[in-house]
């Protein structure tokens, strides 16, 4: 038994903290940026706009290679130093993205974030996993999951009100201090979980061999298609927020608490799912979700031509509330319900669903950003294609098992 092992667990509601804080990371990297991607690419000599939008994605692509490497080495080496090492790549990241003087350094710091935050990202689940199960388990992610909604709704007001006192960097500089003290926290206070004698060998063919039983069994392969497809369209969300509600209509510092109160519709839907998930199931509240996304954005399309691309803010608002409303029930139905044959392989199974997901989910929400042209029809009709392609996959799912 290891040093680290012979430590009592951490208290109930600190430990929570604790993985909250690792959770959420991702939440605070991405969303304290979204008010400074104007000034970031004015800094950096950008050319195009759009291209700051580059920003958010490359943190997801850096995530999805990121999740194939904690999650079996946290099995082999131990939970502790996987978490180590995925936060010392997260600080290199950060550190380049404060000095970065092109675009191109920018990306290479964001994609280390991503890589080194999938760390704790994936490990904190096992953590909890180690600890908990069942009923108790499902107590802690709850309690995480608060904590995780709520980040997305205050973290571009704090990076708003940096951006008055100083510049964008020192918004990457409060992000670098977040993971630092998580990490002294981690460090300080959490045992290691992990036995040795529960440790697997590290396998390059179990990775392989794990990848492909995913991929040939329908429903986790074609449901997490589905996922990566819906979170393409929500991430083309998040890439061109900043530019649609800042810029074309003019809202300046009032952005932040816009993107707060439409993120409360996520937090809410996740939420009313674990009330109503037991009585309706998984399927029939991702195909309901999908079918209102979906008819809401074909609609709202047509609306939106009507007003050459630029309606009124308040019907933008009713729109995003009911499309996000419908992302925070998908999120967890369909990822549990690709997750759902591989309850044998659950740590290696969710690496590879979850950076399928990523791998799909990333140029789908780049060709979004991407096609923005100072109106929210692209916005608009990603979210109805992408809907209408996962809704009509779960279709054939279910005719095919």
């Amino acid at each position: 038994m290891t040093k680290d092992s012979e430590k009592p667990a951490l208290p109930f509601y600190e430990f929570v903290a604790l993985m909250a804080f690792m959770t959420s990371l991702i939440a605070f990297s991405i969303d304290a940026m979204l008010p400074a991607l104007s000034e970031v690419g004015r800094d950096l000599n950008v050319v195009d706009s759009n291209d700051s939008q580059l920003i958010v994605p490359f943190l997801f692509l850096g995530l999805a290679f990121g999740q194939m490497i904690y999650g079996p080495m946290s099995d082999s080496t131990g939970r502790k130093p996987a978490v180590y090492l995925g936060f010392l790549v997260f600080i290199i990241g950060c550190v380049l993205c404060v000095f970065s003087t092109d675009l191109t350094i920018m990306l290479v710091g964001r994609f280390l974030q991503g890589v080194g935050l999938a760390g704790p990202r994936i490990v904190s689940i096992a953590l909890v996993r180690d600890q908990f199960e069942g009923r108790e388990m499902a107590r802690v992610m709850s309690f995480i999951m608060v904590v995780f909604i709520i980040v997305p709704t205050i973290a571009p007001v704090i990076g708003q009100g940096i951006l008055l006192v100083a510049s964008w960097r020192a918004i990457f500089v409060s992000i670098l201090m977040m993971g630092i003290i998580t990490l002294i926290w981690f460090t300080k206070r959490q045992p290691e979980t992990l036995l040795p004698s529960s440790r697997q060998p590290f396998s390059l063919q179990r990775n392989i061999a794990a990848l492909k039983e995913v991929l040939s069994i329908p429903t986790s392969s074609c449901y997490g298609i589905a996922a990566g497809l819906i979170t393409g369209a929500f991430l083309g969300y998040l890439s061109s927020a900043q530019q649609i509600f800042q810029l074309q209509y003019e809202l300046g510092v009032m952005f932040p608490l816009v993107f707060a109160i439409l993120s409360l519709a996520i937090g809410f839907a996740s939420f009313l799912n674990g009330k109503l998930v037991m009585r309706y199931g998984m399927e029939l509240m991702s195909k309901t979700a999908l079918q209102v996304i979906a008819l809401v954005s074909f609609v709202f399309g047509l609306v939106v031509s009507g007003y050459d691309g630029h309606p009124p803010l308040w019907m933008l608002m009713l729109y995003c509330s009911i499309t996000l409303f419908g992302i925070g029930i998908l999120f967890g139905n369909l990822n549990a319900l690709a997750m759902e044959p591989l309850g044998h392989i659950a740590g290696v199974g969710a690496a590879v669903v979850g950076s399928l997901t990523t791998f799909i989910s990333v140029p789908i929400g780049v060709l979004i950003g991407q096609s923005y042209n100072n109106t929210v029809l692209p916005l608009v009709l990603g979210f109805a294609v992408f809907a209408s392609l996962s809704f009509a996959i779960m279709l054939w799912v279910e005719r095919k098992v």
